[in-house]
């Protein structure tokens, strides 16, 4: 059976594996639904990114984790030890990094409308770069910092017109999109010039991401190819040479068995030699090169387990499969139509002969986890799984209906931990008056 990720496998009873252990046996330790996740595989992806990077670039550079993938306290411990830096969007995420011991000074701090207290929180702690992603952010920087004493280092958030080959909704380096300053108009350019001539920030780069679950090189390559010919125009105008390069994210990963993304190898490959020619190509140095994946360092080492609770066959029309779980875990199929890969962990080597509809328990009729699936025909009480889930299900996940949000399990060496626990309904009272 063709599995999406090296974390999984199928033993000798026929039940899915996550990190070598039982999925069945785990879900009857900590109950259904939960999240399971490998904590090796992520460690394994973390150190062949930075491999990656010291065997293809000659350069600087830092793999930044992008933590709106997975904003959790032991994530970030591991990722630290694993010697990755951190993208950060909003205070909350910055708190839960420097709470779990993450050192301010490897910390990019994202975000297109970041607050005046999140500024200064980012100011007070010192973190390594503010990613400026308007002229009304860079005002309200400059005079926070020149209030406190402060000089930040900061880069431009570009929009280097590159349409990326993925859904609209994140798609984000065109023209019309809410995220950082357009090349096309001159607008990054003007603004540039203006940081330029304020005394309290330090402009050292420029960053741009242009979508996500990308599974070409080549609109890396040619991102490359935009930015780096607008840092030689900033030196050509401004006589400023720019340090940096943030290239942001996007890698994408292996939802279902037919993706076929391009290897970390590859792409970091393609990416690197693309701006070592550039740079070589427009007299540059050769920049600090920043990468900032998310995703792809926790997305295929996490899964879902659930509980089926009905099947209800609706003859020539539809079969619902519904579970203990749904959009309150996982709303990504239903805000862009997101397929994973549909498994049950008890019956792997059974034949997949059934086409189903998963659905959650919310009292929404959009509330799927995947449409028109084969599965061995399910049964009410078995264990189902969705694959793939690691990034942007707990990070997203709600309270809507009242549903507490779930634990995560990470596993580990043959062992398995709650890093996160199970929401009680008394947590979801907490803050009522």
């Amino acid at each position: 059976m063709d599995l999406i990720s090296e974390s999984l496998g199928v033993n000798a009873k026929g039940h899915l594996t996550l990190g070598g252990m039982d999925v069945p046996a785990l879900a009857q330790k900590h109950g259904t639904p939960c999240y399971l996740m490998d904590e090796d595989g992520i460690r394994n992806v973390c150190r062949a990114f930075n491999s990656a990077m010291r065997a293809h670039y000659g350069g600087e550079f830092l793999i930044a984790y992008a933590s709106k993938a997975l904003s959790v306290s032991h994530l970030y411990r591991v990722m630290r030890e694993e010697g990755m830096g951190f993208d950060v969007v909003s205070g909350g995420e910055l708190y839960t990094a420097l709470r779990a011991g993450v050192p301010a000074s490897v910390v990019y701090f994202h975000g297109n409308n970041k607050t005046e207290a999140e500024i200064r929180m980012g100011l007070e702690a010192g973190v390594r770069r503010f990613v400026v992603d308007n002229r009304e952010e860079l005002a309200v920087l400059h005079r926070l910092a020149k209030e406190g004493g402060f000089r930040p280092d900061i880069s431009f958030r570009i929009k280097p017109g590159v349409e990326a080959h993925t859904h609209e909704f994140v798609q984000t380096g065109r023209i019309d999109s809410k995220f950082g300053l357009a090349l096309e108009t001159g607008e990054a350019e003007a603004v540039i010039g203006e940081a330029l001539a304020l005394p309290h920030v330090n402009l050292v780069g420029i960053h741009c991401h242009i979508g996500s679950q990308i599974f070409d090189a080549e609109p890396f390559a040619h991102t490359v190819a935009v930015m780096m010919q607008f840092m030689a125009a900033v030196r050509d105008k401004f006589g400023h040479t720019l340090t940096e390069l943030n290239l942001g994210g996007g890698f994408g990963i292996r939802y279902l068995p037919s993706h076929r993304p391009r290897s970390l190898e590859e792409v970091v490959s393609l990416t690197a030699g693309a701006v070592t020619e550039h740079a070589r190509r427009l007299g540059l140095p050769l920049p600090a090169l920043v990468l900032e994946p998310g995703r792809l360092l926790v997305g295929p080492y996490g899964i879902t387990v659930y509980t089926v609770g009905s099947v209800k066959e609706i003859p020539g029309v539809r079969t619902y499969v519904a579970v203990d779980g749904g959009m309150t875990d996982n709303p990504r199929f239903a805000l862009y139509g997101a397929e994973y890969e549909v498994v049950l962990p008890e019956r792997m080597e059974d034949p997949r002969d059934t086409m189903v509809t998963v659905a959650g328990r919310c009292c929404e009729s959009g509330d799927l986890l995947a449409r028109d699936v084969s599965i061995p025909a399910p049964r009410a009480g078995e264990l189902l799984a969705v694959l793939g889930t690691g990034a942007y299900n707990y990070a997203m996940a709600s309270n809507y209906n009242r549903v507490p949000r779930l634990p995560i399990v990470m596993v580990s060496g043959g062992t398995d931990r709650v890093i996160l626990r199970r929401e009680t309904y008394e947590d979801l009272v907490r803050n009522d008056l």
